[in-house]
């Protein structure tokens, strides 16, 4: 794989039902996986997990996920911008339906695991919804899918919103080596961004080479649909258009026998973090407080 081959414009990535379709093996990893699923009015798609576990969330819509029996609504919300979604959790080794009455597009987040835990349904009103750094640093984090929040063997996921004109994942970090203080994690970033004043918007992501690994190397412009992948190096910063907020979904998972997202700060952007007490956050974060609630299906 080269070095453009880690930015995966919209489309590029498609693959039979989804519009994203990421797993270790077309990322050349271990542990990984995101598909985007597309569904009409009325549709509906079945899939074997296999070897992993995956949480179900909506981005935009509603939907029911069945599983060995049991069926969980989701109420989902209008879009990513439009509130914290709840969102299902399936195990590996099952069969998975999922069904949507109006429509809608919905994120399979995966991960190789080695336990099978059972399904279970996450309630929106239970993500921590964090606001991180300040100033034109500052974003918003919904914590869905992390250790200490959900359980999982070997899947973490967020989500971050970044008002327009603000740098998110910065300082720049990485999570490429088993140590001390840092885990070894794979990443997926899939980004949506908000259109204005009838344009569509844009954003960039930069990843820089840390001298482990592929010593991956990406400086992308990055629009709704994107995907890009981070198998190793200093990932940030992810770069808002002024007017134009900006979403990402994280998903990471690796080897490690600890469930942890463990960093490491590049030490030439480390201080400022630092600087966060003495400004205030963004006056337009948070974007929401609660939990929108379409449609059921």
């Amino acid at each position: 794989m080269t070095s453009t081959e880690y930015h995966l414009a919209a489309g590029k990535a498609a693959a039979g039902a989804y519009a994203v379709d990421i797993d270790p093996e077309r990322a050349g990893w271990g542990y990984s996986s995101l598909r985007i699923l597309e569904l009409p009015p009325g549709g509906w798609h079945d899939f074997a997990t296999g070897d992993s576990e995956w949480i179900v969330i909506p981005l935009a819509g509603s939907c029911t996920v069945a599983v060995g029996g049991e069926t969980f609504r989701l109420s989902g919300r209008e879009s990513v911008f439009a509130g914290v979604s709840d969102f299902a959790y399936v195990p590996r080794d099952a069969h998975v339906s999922i069904a949507s009455k109006a429509g809608g597009r919905f994120a399979l987040t995966g991960a190789r695991c080695e336990r099978r835990l059972p399904a279970r349904y996450g309630p929106a009103s239970s993500v921590p919804v964090e606001l991180r750094g300040s100033g034109n640093c500052s974003r918003q984090v919904n914590n869905f899918g992390v250790a200490g929040v959900f359980e999982c063997d070997k899947l973490i996921a967020v989500e971050v919103i970044t008002p327009g004109g603000n740098w998110s994942s910065f300082p720049p970090h990485k999570h490429d080596e088993d140590r001390e203080g840092e885990s070894r994690l794979e990443e997926i970033y899939y980004f949506e961004i908000a259109a204005a004043h009838g344009k569509d918007g844009i954003g960039y992501q930069r990843v820089s080479p840390s001298g482990n690994g592929r010593n991956t190397d990406v400086l992308a412009e990055v629009r709704d649909g994107d995907v890009v992948l981070v198998p190793d190096g200093w990932h940030g910063p992810s770069m808002a258009a002024p007017g134009h907020d900006m979403y990402y979904l994280n998903v990471m998972a690796g080897p490690g026998e600890e469930r942890a997202w463990l960093i490491c700060d590049h030490p030439d952007h480390a201080w400022i973090r630092d600087t966060w007490p003495q400004q205030p956050v963004d006056p337009r974060l948070p974007l929401y407080t609660a939990p929108s609630a379409p449609e059921r299906s």
